[in-house]
C-alpha cells in the first residue's frame, strides 16, 4: 500500500464498554477521528486492536465495521494470520480477504517457530502465497508472540512475488531501515515505519509513512510530521515535533493501550480505559504521567497551530 504523499496509517485501538463487549459506537467515532486526523488508511485487527484478545467472529467483525465506516475513503488493511498450520491461517486470509481489506497483513512470529531459520519462514511464507491465491498481504514484525524481524534480503524475495504491498517495520534500526528500501523497491509496496525516534530520518530515506501507537493519542501531529518532515521553512518545528516524540516515548508505552485511551478520554473522546489484554496497573502515578503529556502536548499543538479534531 503506497499513498502518493508520505502518510500516517494508524494502528487501530479496539473501544470497549464497560463490561468488555466491543462498543461498535464508539469504533464508529474513533474510526471518524481518524479520517478528521487526515490519516491515509488503517490497520485494523492489530496488537493495538487487542487482536489476541478478540474471538475469530470480533475480528472479522471489527474489520468489517471498519470498512463501512471508512466507506472507500481510505484503505483498510488487517491481520489475517493467528497461528496453527498454514493451510488453517491460509483459510483465515482469505475470510479477511473478503471483507473488502486491500491487504491482510501477516504476522511474521506466526508463520514459524523462534528456532526456525530463515530459510524455514521463507518456506511457509511462500506457502501462504500459494494457499492464497493473488490476495495482497503485507507484514507485520509484531512483538507477540515473539518479534520475527525480516532481513533486507527476505523482503526483497517477497515483495518480488508482486503479492507484498505493505510492510510496518518494528526493527528500530535506521541502517536495516534504508537496506530494506533500496533492495525492495516496487511500484505499489509501501514500508510503514513503527519507531518513532527516527521518524524524519525514516521519511526522509523514503518510507512510505507511519504506523505507531502514537497516532492512537494525537494522530493530526503524525499527519503534520508525514506532511512536512521535508518542509524548509519548518525544519525546527520538525525538529521539535521529532524531540518531543522522543522525549515521551516511554509514557506513551506504558501499560499502552489503557494509557492511550486515558489520553483520548482528556482530550473529550468518549470512551473506555477497558482493556482485555493484560498490560499491568494504570495506577494514579501514571495517570498523573498522561495528564502531563496531554499539557504538554496541548502546547506543542498551539506552536505548531494544529486543527483540534
Amino acid at each position: 500500500m503506497k499513498t502518493v504523499e508520505k502518510g500516517f496509517i494508524p494502528v487501530m485501538l479496539t473501544p470497549f464498554t464497560t463490561t468488555g463487549a466491543i462498543d461498535f459506537d464508539a469504533l464508529t467515532r474513533l474510526t471518524e477521528f481518524y479520517l478528521q486526523a487526515g490519516a491515509a488508511g488503517m490497520f485494523a485487527n492489530c496488537l493495538s486492536s487487542e487482536m489476541f484478545e478478540l474471538s475469530e467472529q470480533e475480528r472479522l467483525q471489527i474489520i468489517e465495521h471498519v470498512i463501512k465506516v471508512v466507506n472507500g475513503a481510505v484503505p483498510v488493511v488487517a491481520t489475517g494470520t493467528f497461528g496453527g498450520p498454514i493451510e488453517q491461517q491460509a483459510e483465515f486470509v482469505k475470510k479477511v480477504n473478503n471483507t473488502g481489506t486491500q491487504a491482510v497483513i501477516l504476522i511474521t512470529g506466526l508463520l514459524a517457530d523462534e528456532a526456525d531459520s530463515d530459510a524455514v519462514f521463507n518456506e511457509r511464507v511462500l506457502h501462504l502465497l500459494d494457499q492464497t491465491e493473488t490476495i495482497p498481504v503485507g507484514f507485520y514484525e509484531c512483538p507477540v508472540p515473539y518479534k520475527r524481524l525480516i532481513s533486507p534480503d527476505q523482503l526483497k524475495l517477497f515483495v518480488d512475488t508482486g503479492r507484498v504491498i505493505y510492510h510496518k517495520d518494528t526493527c528500530l534500526d535506521l541502517q536495516q531501515i534504508k537496506e530494506k528500501l533500496r533492495l525492495a523497491s516496487r511500484p505499489g509496496f509501501g514500508l510503514y515505519d513503527a519507531y518513532m525516534a527516527h521518524a524524519v530520518e525514516s521519511l526522509k530515506a523514503g518510507s512510505a509513512g507511519l504506523s505507531c501507537i502514537q497516532g492512537n493519542y494525537f494522530p493530526e501531529l503524525i499527519v503534520w510530521l508525514c506532511r512536512n518532515y521535508d518542509n524548509a521553512d519548518l525544519q525546527e518545528e520538525v525538529a521539535k515535533v521529532q524531540q518531543f516524540l522522543i522525549d515521551k516515548m516511554d509514557v506513551m508505552h506504558n501499560v499502552y493501550p489503557i494509557v492511550s485511551k486515558y489520553f483520548l478520554q482528556l482530550r473529550g473522546f468518549d470512551m473506555t480505559t477497558f482493556t482485555r489484554r493484560s498490560v499491568g496497573t494504570f495506577t494514579p502515578d501514571i495517570a498523573k504521567q498522561v495528564e502531563g503529556l496531554y499539557e504538554d502536548y496541548t502546547q506543542l499543538q498551539n506552536e505548531l497551530e494544529l486543527s483540534v479534531v
